[in-house]
Parts: structure tokens; C-alpha cells; sequence
């Protein structure tokens, strides 16, 4: 890296490490929160080198419309041109290069605007040595396909967005960070990154913190201009995949307890639930909660148990959910007290099936029992929130997978309903407290 690039600006120790993996990397995607450098270390410097390290002449930058490249990649401070002084650009092409392109050391780097099928399919006749792609979730998917294999090297930015787009499936859910940085990485995030690995793909997750040009207070800033509970917030701020205009419960640090603090609370009755999903190429969950209802009208989510047949080897079907479910139940008898009536999902007639034979043969103290759900979703919700608004409602800390269901649940964008995803914990606890709900909150709900 050069001492003008040096002096621009500091350097975080992963950007360093992200600049300087370059041997057997094939792809880099950058994913992450707002302001996090993206694009200026992805593009103004990373990929500036591996175009200079190149011996293929014809490299691509790749954008919505030529004039976002032009804005926010090539001419802006700390651009391309503010980096590289030996780069120029050519935004009418020349006699030579008909379309807009750089010409840096010898090589042309062509800019396109992946909105404009004509323009780019003018020269898939071509192979890149570089190719980047900005915003690769807005992209055209056929453009992205066509990119992906006409190049030596492909790197990638992305906001966060709807996790169904093909782009995550074919792209980039097949990419896998490097292990020194895997913390990093959301757990709702890493948890989509199990697509098929293709070897020397990078993956990479971005946060404002790994921006050493912002300040305590440029951060402060930024993450209250986004209003929480809004996609903009979920998105830009979290850094988390969401399709949904909005966060549908709004989970506060008072919410969450200490196991010490909830054995404090009279407890008066207990309950569990238990939502099913068994399919081994989605990540989707078989989730088990324990809740506790006080004398005083709070209900505190006491324990959880997830298990996802993607990640065994050997899958889960509904004879061996009785068992590990008993298990559950019965540790946290031990621990806090008897939920003699639990609820399973009354769409699983097959677990529910499996649970009650297990019952009859082995003479179980539990009762295992269709779930109510004459509740609609959205009165449920109606409900929890007003509760979790009141303080009625808590989680034990521990709790970790049902807390981040509730950080990232949303509405979706076309209809005022919840997203079909990122619920499994939410409608285990839900089955647990529905027979109850006439017993929980201090604020009345019509």
C-alpha cells in the first residue's frame, strides 16, 4: 500500500488484513453496517491492487448507473482518482473505449451501470481480469451471473437486505469468513452462510467501528439519525438481512434478567412450547421454550433450546423429539418448577403424535397438547408488545437465540403482516403463554 494511500486515512487491523489476503482468494464479499469504509478500502484500495497485481488488461467497476460509480467510487474524496493520482477517467469513452473506463497503469478499467442491460451486455464478449460490483443486492441478477464467470477476481459490497434475494443463495451464502474475523459476523448472518462453499471465496462483515475516520460522536450520530424499529435502523445501523419495513417488537435492555433477579419473582404457573421445522437446507429451527407466569402478573421466558437439521450430520425427525424434548422439560423442573401442559405447534400432527405415544408408553407426567392458536399473529403480537412496553414480559439473559429473534423480526414491506422467518423461538414462547394470556400484563388490551 502506498504512503499516499497511508496518509489519507487510518486503517483498521482488519481492513489491513482484509487488503493484504490476496493469495488463493478468488472472491471477497463486504457486507455490513452503513459507514463502515466499504467501499473506499474495497474499491479505492483493495481492488486497485489486485487490477495493478493483474496481467489481463480489461477490468470492470460495475454500479447502478455509471453517475453512482462516478459519485460515490471513483471522484469522491478519498475516490479512486483522490487515491490513485495515476488513474484517469474517461466518463465518455475515447476513441478507443467507446464506454466510460480508467486507464491505471496500463490497464482499462470499464464502469458500468448495471441497469442498463444494452450498455452491459456489450461487452460480455469479454474476459476480466478484476471485476467489482457495488451494491451487489440491488444488482441485476443476470448481470451478476454474467460477471461471475468472466473474472480472475470478483469482489462485492452489500447493505443488508431481504436474505431471499438469489444473490445471497447463489453468491453470497457461498462465501465463508476467515476464522480470525468469524466472531464478527452477526449469528443471524452466519447462520445463512452454510450454501454450498466454493473454495478461496471471502466473506467479510463491516461495522463503524472498523472505520478508524469516524469518531465516538460521527457514530452517535449516524445511529440516531435512524429511527430503532425501522428497516433503516435494522439495515443500516445492525447491519442485519431484513426484508420488512420495520422491527416488530421493540426489546429493551430492561427486558432482559438475571436467572438471580427471576428467582426473586413467585412464580404461580409454568408452561413450554415447542415449534417444529425439519428441513435440512433452510435455516430453520425445531425450538423449545420454558416460560413462567408471577403472582404478579409478569411472564419471564426462562430457558431455550434450538436445534436445526442443516447443522447434523444425522437429522432430527418427530420419534426423537419426545425424548430430548422430556429432557428439557425436566431440567427445568429441576431448576424453577412443574409445567405439567405444554404446547406443540397444532400444524405438526406428527410430533404431537410422537409426543403422546411416548406418553402412553412410558407413562409421562407431561401432557403434550395441540397448540392454541385461535390468537391471530397479529393479536399475539398486539399482546407481547404491549407487555414488553410495561415491563410484563422479561427474558432470562441467557436467552440469547430468542432475544435476537426479537431484535430482528419485521413486518413486510407489502402487507401489514409479519415476515415468515426469524420466529421459531417467538412461536414456541407464544404456544407456552397463549392458554395464560388472560393472566399476564397490568395494562388491560381490548
Amino acid at each position: 500500500m502506498s504512503e499516499l494511500i497511508a496518509s489519507k486515512f487510518p486503517l483498521s487491523q482488519k481492513y489491513m488484513d482484509f487488503i493484504n489476503s490476496v493469495r488463493g482468494v478468488s472472491a471477497d464479499f463486504l457486507e455490513g453496517t452503513t459507514a463502515s469504509g466499504k467501499t473506499t478500502v474495497g474499491a479505492g484500495i483493495k481492488f486497485m491492487r489486485m487490477v495493478s497485481a493483474s496481467r489481463k488488461k480489461l477490468h470492470v467497476i460495475a454500479a447502478k448507473t455509471t453517475g453512482k460509480a462516478e459519485e460515490t467510487i471513483i471522484q469522491q474524496d478519498n475516490g479512486i482518482l483522490d487515491l490513485h493520482t495515476n488513474a484517469r477517467y474517461f466518463g465518455n469513452g475515447d476513441k478507443d473505449y467507446k464506454l466510460p473506463h480508467i486507464k491505471f497503469e496500463g490497464k482499462i478499467i470499464y464502469v458500468l451501470g448495471y441497469d442498463n442491460k444494452d450498455k452491459w451486455e456489450m461487452v460480455l464478449g469479454a474476459q476480466f481480469g478484476c471485476v467489482y460490483i457495488d451494491e451487489i443486492n440491488t444488482a441485476d441478477i443476470e448481470f451478476v451471473r454474467e460477471m461471475s464467470t468472466r473474472n480472475d477476481y470478483l469482489m462485492a459490497t452489500l447493505n443488508p437486505d431481504d436474505p431471499s434475494l438469489p444473490v445471497y443463495k447463489e453468491f453470497v451464502n457461498r462465501s465463508r469468513p476467515y476464522q480470525k474475523y468469524a466472531c464478527d459476523v452477526p449469528a443471524e448472518i452466519m447462520k445463512e452462510l452454510t450454501e454450498e462453499p466454493v473454495p478461496n471465496w471471502r466473506y467479510w462483515f463491516f461495522t463503524f467501528r472498523d472505520n478508524l475516520s469516524l469518531t465516538d460522536e460521527d457514530i452517535k450520530r449516524k445511529m440516531a439519525a435512524a429511527p430503532k424499529g425501522t428497516k433503516l435502523y435494522k439495515n443500516k445501523i445492525l447491519g442485519l438481512r431484513g426484508r420488512a419495513t420495520g422491527l416488530v417488537f421493540d426489546l429493551q435492555k430492561r427486558n432482559i434478567i438475571t436467572a438471580e433477579q427471576a428467582k426473586a419473582f413467585t412464580f404461580v404457573y409454568f408452561s413450554a412450547g415447542l415449534d417444529t421445522a425439519y428441513s435440512q437446507s433452510s435455516p430453520d429451527t425445531i425450538a423449545f421454550t420454558f416460560v413462567g407466569i408471577t403472582a404478579d402478573r409478569k411472564c419471564v421466558t426462562l430457558d431455550e433450546e434450538v436445534y436445526n437439521n442443516r447443522d447434523r450430520q444425522v437429522p432430527l425427525t418427530p420419534s426423537d423429539i419426545p425424548k430430548i424434548f422430556t429432557a428439557f422439560l425436566e431440567k427445568n423442573r429441576r431448576t424453577w418448577g412443574f409445567a405439567r401442559d405444554v404446547y406443540i405447534d397444532s400444524a405438526d400432527q406428527a410430533t404431537i403424535l410422537e409426543c403422546q405415544k411416548f406418553g402412553r408408553l412410558t407413562g409421562s407426567i407431561y401432557n403434550f397438547i395441540p397448540a392454541f392458536k385461535k390468537t391471530k399473529i397479529i393479536d399475539r403480537i398486539h399482546l407481547q408488545s404491549a407487555w414488553l412496553a410495561a415491563g410484563d414480559f422479561y427474558i432470562l439473559e441467557h436467552c440469547k437465540e430468542y432475544a435476537d429473534e426479537l431484535n430482528i423480526y419485521s413486518w413486510k414491506e407489502d402487507k401489514a403482516e409479519p415476515e415468515d422467518g426469524n420466529d421459531h423461538l417467538i412461536n414456541s414462547c407464544q404456544y407456552a403463554w397463549l392458554p395464560y394470556r388472560d393472566k399476564i400484563g397490568s395494562v388491560k388490551i381490548d
